[in-house]
């Protein structure tokens, strides 16, 4: 019988470690799914990004090619 309050103090503690490390667990899982989703979402952002800039570039390009192409003299 004196080892009762030893048993129930032990049990109480078991208890909060596990509530905590429960916890811990969750948030590292919820931080995780937060970054997976915001890579998601940047990632094909950052390709459509790229991609106009290239775009515009080309654009460009060939504006400035019609640009000199109708000022240069024709021989």
């Amino acid at each position: 019988m004196a080892n009762d309050p030893i048993s129930d103090i032990s049990g109480v503690i078991s208890g909060l470690v596990d509530t905590v490390s429960k916890l811990a667990q969750q948030q590292i899982e919820l931080f995780t799914s937060g970054v997976t989703a915001v890579v998601k979402l940047v990632e094909p952002i950052g390709k459509t990004a790229i991609d106009l800039v290239g775009s515009a570039a080309n654009t460009a390009g060939q504006l400035v090619q019609n640009v000199t192409s109708a000022i240069a003299p024709k021989k």
